[in-house]
């Protein structure tokens, strides 16, 4: 598979009705995440409605936060969510979502956006960004590696 030419990727903030669409998919998503990674169903479903009240208290995303729709060559390849860590205004930044279409990854194109992320968390006042990789996603945590991330905390679980 090529790279993607980084000249035609985009990062083109998602609309309220892209959001309105987008947000049962990304929060269905993150529940099945949690389950592979061991949550109970009824924690999962507990995460899932816990991150959107929290962050999409009345379906658009509280003030601060940026989601993005990735786009290669004009083509819906993703999306992207960053935004201060706990609040607006902080210093702290989070990715909480990077997620590539399947038909567009191994191209290149989530290490770009990530590194792309820098400077965004720079401009909107941050001096560091963080992010979560639940421990099944290897290539993800490879990819995370390779741009500096450090493991800042870990949680091991086992079945009783």
């Amino acid at each position: 598979m090529t790279q993607a030419n980084p000249d035609e990727i985009t990062l083109d903030p998602k609309t309220p009705d892209e959001v309105e669409a987008w947000l049962p998919v990304a929060m269905r998503e993150y529940e099945e995440s949690r389950l592979e990674a061991g949550d109970s169903a009824e924690g999962a479903d507990a995460a899932r409605a816990e991150s959107e009240q929290r962050f999409f208290p009345d379906g658009r995303l509280i003030d601060g936060h940026l989601l993005f729709t990735i786009r290669l060559a004009g083509e819906d390849a993703g999306w992207f969510w960053l935004g201060p860590w706990g609040g607006t205004g902080v210093e702290d930044w989070w990715i909480y979502d990077i997620r590539v279409h399947d038909e567009f990854q191994r191209r290149g194109i989530a290490r770009i956006v990530m590194q792309r992320a820098d400077a965004i968390a720079k401009d909107g006042g941050a001096t560091s960004l963080g992010l979560n990789a639940f421990a099944y996603n290897i290539p993800a945590i490879t990819l995370y590696e390779s741009l500096g991330y450090l493991t800042a905390s870990l949680h091991m679980r086992k079945a009783l």
